[in-house]
């Protein structure tokens, strides 16, 4: 696998900058909490899927994306921001996609599918 080729990882490099972008955009300033969380979780999914775009060859770094993309899907519930609408879908429909994108990869590899 030659390195910054897997469109997997570059999805979520972009999703990493969406989230980060979130609380600007949705006005995440009225819950603290929910736009900490959105900028760590945004700045990490960002690096992780950088560092893998680098280092293809350390699959089992997706395991990383796919504990980020869980934290994000609960984030709303345990930092109790279901109330901010736009904030609390953006992480779950982000969360899931991330998950969903970094299984592909495991998946993949596990069943022995070319990455492409």
């Amino acid at each position: 696998m030659m390195a910054w080729k897997r469109w997997q990882d570059w999805v979520n490099v972009v999703l990493g900058v969406l989230l980060f972008i979130t609380p600007f955009v949705f006005g995440g300033a009225a819950m603290p909490m929910a736009e900490y969380a959105h900028f760590v979780l945004g700045v990490l999914l960002f690096l992780v899927g950088l560092y893998l775009l680098a280092r293809p060859e350390h699959w089992q770094v997706e395991w990383a994306q796919i504990v980020l993309g869980i934290l994000l899907f609960i984030s709303p519930w345990v930092l109790g921001y279901t109330t901010l609408t736009q904030l609390a879908w953006s992480a779950w429909i982000i969360g899931v996609l991330v998950v969903i994108i970094a299984g592909s990869v495991l998946y993949s590899r596990q069943s022995g599918v070319a990455h492409v």
